[in-house]
């Protein structure tokens, strides 16, 4: 069994390595050498011979760690999740059932609930000269803060020019998409189904409501709040709260709202 001191682990994990960008974000039936996995005592599943991982660990049946990943103290694992190739997982972290973790690392002290995935490529598309559709490479990572929580069935994709970011003690809640390249600044709230197009730079304690849209490009400033169904077409550089489509100030928004509603009860009568 592969169990290092809680040390060396400790060591390992200040140490915050970069994860070599390797390009590839499948796994072959034949890179899959069995020789080289064995069960883990305790929980019962699968890890490589060459993973770090604390003896305090819990790996549940069912779940795979690959290798050179690193497992830091009281991680817990649950069943049907891939642990890939030198992801790292700071201490007492918890991972729910069919998460898949690769070309990312994940602080201290975070919940990551099931069907997570996270570190898989981008979206990412150009048309070349032929008018064929082609992939641009997506071959940097996903950094996660500490204490932060991400809801079931969330996506976080892996950066293209710089790293995806998600900063200490933001909370994620179900079925919220983050594109490629984004950075969320620390103790941020995404409500559900929130969506979050590529390279958007976010600041501090920022709240998004449920269902809200941030294009592409665009940087909101900390302090932000964005009411349901918002959708952020352009910079929000001062704080406050907002809200429409396009998300404009707050007092703006329901002026807006109540204008139409007085037109159309003119137009009825």
């Amino acid at each position: 069994m592969m169990a290092i001191s809680a040390k060396r682990l400790s060591h390992l994990i200040s140490l915050k390595r970069p994860i070599k960008h390797s390009g590839v974000s499948s796994y072959s039936a034949s890179s899959f050498n069995q020789i080289e996995y064995s069960k883990w005592n305790n929980g019962g599943g699968t890890f490589h011979k060459s993973a770090c991982i604390d003896p305090t660990v819990l790996i549940e049946i069912g779940a795979v760690v690959h290798s050179k990943a690193v497992l830091g103290p009281n991680v817990h694992v649950g069943s049907g999740t891939v642990v890939g190739p030198e992801v790292t997982i700071g201490h007492s972290t918890k991972i729910g059932y069919n998460v898949g973790l690769s070309n990312c690392r994940i602080g201290d002290s975070c919940v990551v609930h099931h069907g997570v995935c996270i570190g898989q490529d981008g979206f990412g598309f150009f048309v070349d000269d032929k008018g064929n559709m082609m992939k641009k490479p997506q071959l940097l990572n996903a950094i996660i803060g500490d204490h932060v929580e991400i809801g079931a069935n969330t996506c976080i994709d892996r950066g293209s020019w710089r790293d995806t970011v998600i900063g200490d003690h933001s909370k994620l809640d179900n079925l919220v998409q983050i594109g490629h390249n984004v950075v969320i600044g620390k103790g941020c709230m995404l409500c559900g189904q929130v969506g979050i197009a590529g390279s958007v730079t976010m600041g501090d304690y920022i709240t998004l409501g449920g269902r809200v849209a941030v294009r592409d490009h665009v940087s909101i400033a900390s302090k932000v709040r964005l009411a349901a169904n918002s959708c952020v077409t352009k910079d929000i550089r001062e704080p406050g709260d907002y809200g429409g489509f396009p998300a404009v100030p707050i007092h703006e928004w329901r002026r807006q709202v109540a204008s139409r509603y007085r037109i159309s009860k003119k137009a009825i009568l």
